[in-house]
């Protein structure tokens, strides 16, 4: 490995600690912040590095919210109970969503990716429920015209809504074709059904597993690029790439999981629209050309 590979590689390791950090306290999964860094990382590919960089988030995904999801404790992870619909309909939309992503142009994807990042920023920003979330208690009660407009929230968390299961596919293909796991989805819908920051972020991992799973092996199990047949590739992912990405992530998903910081629930939701925004930039910025 010549002085430039190493440099390539010990970024991307740096980058991994970033998608740990992200993995636990935005339930990213590391699929946000690798998409652009790997686009960055295998821009000789061109047009192709953006297809390339959706299947190494997958697999990059696959560990890093499988192991934040074992190491989240029980009392959160029940907040899924009862949603064996919705993440059966998850895993189906991620096939369909990995498939496409054969299909399509990266320069297709890359736009998406954009775009969709930009468009749910302002939905954060303008809809009611994410920065100041109501308790589904409270919810009702203004809906009946008991409670004025103005009344103060309530703390969310007390008793949350589950996720409808219809959301499952959608969700599934539409994370899967964009290489982000379904945490800017999910998280959003779990914080207006009442859960706090902590929780959402945190029961977005499993969900983010059910989605990356099949994408990953979608993505694995193809041909690589006939246009790059010498690039060293694992069917479309670039496994040199994931593997910096998981060596640094890792730990720090350990750490963190142990120790969670003490974030206030307000602080927690813009940071996460914060975050987002910053990602689009990184992607206008990278060197994903098609």
């Amino acid at each position: 490995m010549d002085v430039a590979e190493l440099t390539w590689v010990s970024a991307l390791v740096g980058i991994g600690l970033l998608t740990g950090v992200t993995t636990v306290l935005f339930g990213f999964g590391g699929g946000f912040v690798a998409v652009p860094v790997v686009v960055w990382a295998d821009a000789a590919l061109g047009g192709d590095a953006m297809r390339v960089a959706t299947a190494t988030s997958a697999l990059v995904m696959v560990v890093n919210a499988g192991f934040a999801t074992a190491v989240t404790p029980r009392r959160v992870l029940v907040g899924l109970r009862d949603s064996r619909a919705l993440l059966l309909l998850l895993a189906v939309g991620a096939v369909v969503g990995a498939l496409a992503t054969r299909l399509v142009p990266g320069a297709v994807v890359r736009w998406a990716f954009v775009g969709y990042v930009a468009l749910t920023v302002v939905d954060l920003l303008l809809r009611p429920g994410f920065l100041r979330p109501r308790a589904p208690s409270q919810a009702s009660d203004d809906a009946s015209g008991d409670v004025p407009g103005d009344a103060p929230v309530s703390v969310p968390g007390d008793n949350p809504r589950p996720l409808p299961a219809l959301l499952g596919a959608p969700v599934g293909a539409v994370a899967a074709f964009l290489g982000v796991g379904g945490s800017v989805m999910t998280v959003p819908a779990l914080r207006r059904a009442g859960h706090t920051m902590h929780v959402a972020t945190a029961l977005a991992n499993p969900l983010t597993l059910v989605i990356a799973l099949p994408a990953a092996a979608v993505s694995l199990g193809g041909a690589g690029l006939a246009t790059a047949p010498d690039a060293h590739l694992l069917g479309l992912v670039d496994p040199v790439a994931a593997a910096a990405l998981l060596l640094g992530a890792l730990p720090v998903i350990a750490v963190l999981r142990r120790r969670p910081p003490r974030i206030p629930d307000r602080i927690h939701a813009w940071t996460y629209i914060g975050l987002l925004a910053v990602v689009a930039v990184a992607m206008l910025l990278s060197g994903g050309q098609a």
